[in-house]
């Protein structure tokens, strides 16, 4: 079984590798509101079915928040014609892997099988959404995963708090303002019909997106077997969203964490940005990359490599379906403080502000974009989560092909007015991270 899933594992590789530069596809609706989206590549002899769900972290009441995360597992845990414990031994006896994976935004399931499985595939993703078994035994055994989970990555994790520190000063309103792990001490205390009235709400054929990507050169055959298993499935009640609004952080908040995890502070600094799907975070995103992506970005060069201040530095943007978050972090090292390191940062912003980065430093970046566009599409894994993203929170497909466009256009000009609408010290949050005084380095 190993060696068979490395040879899955290199033909995923290969496969769409032959039209990363153009991605065709097909869609439809099903009666009962569902999307589909087929991708034909012949390449190598594997297929990936996938579904998205629109529900994430910002979809669940505030008092029981964790609920979309929970659902990622909740939902292997068998239907009633998948016995609970064998979702993952017939994938992996028939050739194949899965996983899934939550935002704050969507929930994503996939299988990935050789082609000659592909009707399993989409039995069992109608089998997920049309007859999933959620009894208090499934319940109790994902919470006891799901504080694991909590524990590895957040409670017990060096910065391990970073995110949940950050979304709670970022966001007041909205319900960006919580991690998609959500609170233990909700997920204990929701009943069982709870999860029901969750499942029964958001997972429903009009509220999901089905890829089909790979080897499906019979697409009469393939949108038959659609029909089949997913057409009949009834459609839901119509999911209607709360629309959240952030006032504009017009004055630096300022807030403080203790972590017994960790030895070495860290400063970070935090803006809010606006949607993922504006041009706008597409210019912020082309900012990060300028400010922090590598060794050779204006701040590691700086701060990192030639004043020595600090044994790290970065920053990322947290793209968001409503709204983003662009943090910057660094880790002092030496004598110097935060308070250095913050004030080496804001210098290359003001940088940025004031002057027009060179063309040959633009090209550069608009060759990185084209480069991630290319790898991101090399794969049909790549494609099909690419399909379903563009679908789902962008409502619009082709962007799969265009959005490179967009980074392509950008100027300088752009990149210098954008740094100073949305990087100004009174616009963000200032996080000192530091050790819990029985932590601290005393050196």
């Amino acid at each position: 079984m190993k060696n068979s899933l490395i040879a899955l594992s290199t033909l995923l590789m290969l496969g769409g590798t032959a039209s990363a530069q153009k991605v065709a596809f097909e869609e439809y609706d099903l009666d009962n509101g569902m999307h589909v989206i087929l991708h034909n590549d012949n390449s190598a002899p594997v297929v990936i079915t996938s579904v998205m769900y629109h529900v994430g972290a910002k979809d669940e009441n505030p008092t029981r928040t964790g609920f979309a995360h929970f659902f990622e597992h909740l939902l292997f845990e068998g239907t009633q014609n998948i016995k609970r414990g064998e979702w993952f031994k017939i994938v992996t006896s028939n050739g194949g892997t899965n996983n899934a994976n939550t935002t704050e935004d969507r929930t994503y399931y996939y299988e990935v099988f050789p082609s000659n499985n592909l009707e399993l595939g989409l039995w069992m993703e109608s089998e997920r959404l049309l007859h999933p078994v959620i009894n208090q035994i499934g319940v109790d055994t994902q919470n006891e995963v799901v504080k694991e989970e909590k524990r590895l990555r957040y409670d017990n994790s060096p910065y391990g708090q970073l995110i949940p520190e950050v979304k709670k000063n970022m966001f007041k309103n909205h319900p960006y303002r919580w991690t998609t792990i959500g609170s233990m001490d909700h997920l204990d205390a929701a009943t069982l019909e709870e999860f029901q009235a969750f499942n029964k709400k958001f997972y429903v054929p009009n509220n999901a997106v089905l890829v089909v990507a790979g080897d499906i050169s019979n697409v009469t055959q393939t949108k038959e077997w659609i029909q089949k298993y997913f057409g009949s499935i009834p459609k839901g009640a119509a999911v209607t969203r709360q629309t959240f609004v952030e006032e504009p952080i017009t004055q630096t908040i300022k807030a403080r964490y203790e972590d017994s995890n960790i030895q070495k502070e860290m400063v970070v600094a935090a803006y809010r940005t606006p949607s993922m799907k504006t041009r706008d975070a597409r210019v912020l995103d082309m900012i990060s990359s300028i400010l922090s992506d590598g060794k050779s970005s204006r701040l590691y060069k700086k701060i990192v490599d030639d004043k020595k201040m600090a044994l790290q530095i970065g920053a990322f943007s947290y793209n968001q379906e409503d709204y983003g978050t662009y943090i910057l972090y660094g880790l002092p090292q030496g004598e110097f403080t935060s308070e250095n390191i913050l004030a080496e940062v804001d210098a290359e912003i003001v940088n940025l502000q004031t002057n027009l980065i060179s063309e040959n430093e633009l090209q550069k970046l608009k060759n990185k974009y084209d480069n991630t566009f290319v790898d991101s599409n090399s794969s049909v894994e790549g494609i099909a989560d690419n399909l379903a993203t563009y679908y789902m929170l962008y409502k619009d497909v082709n962007l799969i092909n265009t959005e490179v466009e967009m980074y392509r256009s950008i100027t300088r000009e752009e990149i210098r007015d954008i740094a100073k609408k949305y990087l100004n010290p009174n616009q963000r949050l200032i996080l000192d991270y530091v050790p819990a005084k029985d932590k601290a380095d005393t050196k």
